[in-house]
């Protein structure tokens, strides 16, 4: 068969508490976003495809994920602050820390 099984498209539901300023924030945008498409939808429908945009959008995380997936977001976190930190001392000139 050419299509493959479907994944889990089970919910997964995550509370989470927000400050009033973050709040506010979050309802402008739902106005900003009925502002743009002519179609009111609620914060909490929105939140999602915010967070997933954010995620895509971050090189960092998408590079971590590729080599070797995040298993560990802090040894991640930081190995990419190594390698920024690494990279730049080289665009600076400095010479890279020998490995033994």
């Amino acid at each position: 068969m050419k299509l493959s099984k479907l994944p889990d498209r089970t919910p997964v539901k995550l509370s989470t508490t927000l400050t009033p300023t973050l709040a506010a924030r979050l309802r402008d945008y739902a106005d900003f976003y009925a502002e743009t498409y002519g179609t009111r939808e609620e914060v909490t429908d929105l939140v999602p495809f915010m967070l997933e945009a954010f995620l895509d959008g971050d090189a960092d995380f998408r590079r971590a994920s590729r080599t070797g997936g995040v298993k560990n977001t802090a040894d991640a976190t930081h190995q990419i602050l190594e390698d920024r930190r690494t990279r730049k001392g080289r665009d600076q000139g400095e010479e890279s820390p020998s490995k033994d």
